[in-house]
């Protein structure tokens, strides 16, 4: 460590000076300096240059599971360890850019009819479009409020259908849905699981739902841990991208959410889940899979 500092520190004091303050032996530290650089000490620089790359590439976003998820998709760093990223990044004073504040808003307030929690917290799903989970949360555009509605397949965490509006009327949650069962095409019997919030109760929703073969289920009153999935979803996007912009105007938040959704949340981001997989590529390996078989 003594012989590093005088290395960091050459062009600002004089070799001599350092090493008589240090007492070390100035031959000793020009021996030192002129050994070729060990095998370890190369392949911690290629280690850290390669875990700031990949932080950079989450935008910040990212703590060590993930960076290890990522690292251990390349060969070169199969076999390094959480602890050591870990330690790496916090040496690096790389941390995952995060805001912990979240409020979970619904309207249950209604005399709409409920439907029983059939999904009763079961989130791991076996198939694709067997369930899939939906809610609600805003985002302050310019000096107001718009609504933002997301569907999620529980199979793999994927964003299936989104829409961005100014009103809570149910039409937001309807067009978030069309544009989920246009992309998905999900056979009858899919399971669309929500909180009590007026729009998923109100009639036109629920024969939206009856039209195409779907049954619906919804978490208890007040208790957001049964639609957990969403929520979850949402305290991600909050808490990486929302709290750090000031968005402007719908269409540039809509451009916003569309690089997140699509191309970083549902293409790039690992879940845990699904085995430090992103949703796109879990799906992808299933369908192999199935192919193989």
């Amino acid at each position: 460590m003594t012989f590093k500092f005088i290395k960091m520190n050459r062009s600002i004091f004089p070799v001599k000076k350092m090493c008589q303050t240090l007492k070390v032996s100035r031959s000793v530290f020009y021996s030192w300096l002129s050994r070729p650089e060990s095998k370890r000490s190369i392949e911690n620089k290629i280690l850290k240059s390669r875990i700031r790359e990949l932080y950079l590439e989450h935008g910040k976003m990212a703590g060590s599971p993930m960076i290890t998820g990522d690292l251990h998709a390349e060969e070169r760093f199969k076999k390094v360890s959480r602890t050591r990223v870990a330690r790496k990044m916090k040496a690096m004073g790389l941390q995952c850019k995060t805001v912990r504040k979240f409020v979970v808003t619904t309207d249950s307030s209604h005399k709409e009819p409920a439907a029983p929690n059939l999904l009763n917290r079961q989130f791991s799903v076996s198939r694709p479009n067997k369930v899939w989970a939906t809610d609600i949360t805003y985002i302050k555009v310019g000096l107001k409020w718009f609504y933002l509605t997301v569907f999620i397949d529980l199979f793999s965490r994927i964003v299936v259908g989104w829409d961005l509006s100014d009103s809570l009327e149910r039409s937001s949650v309807i067009c978030a849905f069309n544009k989920a069962l246009v992309r998905r095409r999900p056979s009858k019997g899919l399971m669309v699981h929500s909180d009590q919030g007026v729009q998923y109760a109100s009639q036109e929703f629920r024969k939206h739902l009856a039209k195409h073969g779907c049954i619906q289920s919804m978490s208890r009153r007040g208790n957001c841990w049964d639609n957990a999935v969403a929520e979850s979803f949402f305290h991600t996007l909050k808490t990486q991208m929302v709290y750090h912009r000031r968005f402007l105007d719908k269409h540039e938040t809509e451009i916003a959410l569309f690089q997140y959704i699509e191309a970083y949340y549902n293409r790039r981001r690992r879940h845990s889940s699904n085995g430090w997989k992103s949703p796109a590529e879990f799906e992808t390996n299933c369908q192999e899979n199935i192919f193989v078989a």
